[in-house]
Parts: structure tokens; sequence; C-alpha cells
């Protein structure tokens, strides 16, 4: 099952992960009865993909350059973005 984000900028947390499952989404909201607050800019197609992960070779300072990514978690549950990662990570 895919879920979609709606946020338009992302943020990528993990400075020297060495592994996907050492970075998180710091974008991620707790979901809330069972529902999700939009909080997109709608004007815009362009979602900004933040990186503070050094050690992945998708990042170009701050930015990724993937045009998208995948955000996932092995929790059966998502209740934190500590229990989030990038599952587009790839260590340099």
């Amino acid at each position: 099952m895919y879920i979609l984000c709606y946020a338009n900028k992302i943020s990528i947390n993990g400075k020297k992960s060495r592994t996907s499952t050492h970075t998180c989404c710091n974008t991620f909201v707790e979901q809330s009865n069972e529902s999700f607050t939009n909080n997109a800019d709608n004007s815009s197609n362009n979602t900004l993909i933040g990186c503070n992960v050094k050690s992945c070779v998708n990042n170009a300072g701050t930015v990724c350059v993937l045009s998208n990514i995948g955000v996932t978690t092995s929790a059966p549950i998502t209740n934190a973005a500590s229990e989030t990662y990038c599952s587009s990570f790839k260590c340099k």
C-alpha cells in the first residue's frame, strides 16, 4: 500500500547515515482521526526535498537531486518521524 505525501517541502535527516534505516523524514506528522491534513501549497506541483544526509549520493548541498523519493517504515503503525526512513537513500 502506498500513501501519498501532500507536503510541498520535505526534510530528510540523518547526517552521518550509512544505511537508509538511519535516516528519517523530519516532515512526518502523525495521522489523526483516520485523516491527514493537506498542508501543501496547491499552486505549484514542485516539491522541495531538503536533504541533510551528507552521506547520500543524491544529496546536492542541502537538496535531494531526485524528483521524488520513497519514505517508509518498518513499524506496523507509524507514530513519530524517528520511525520513518528514506528508502531512496544510497550511501556514497
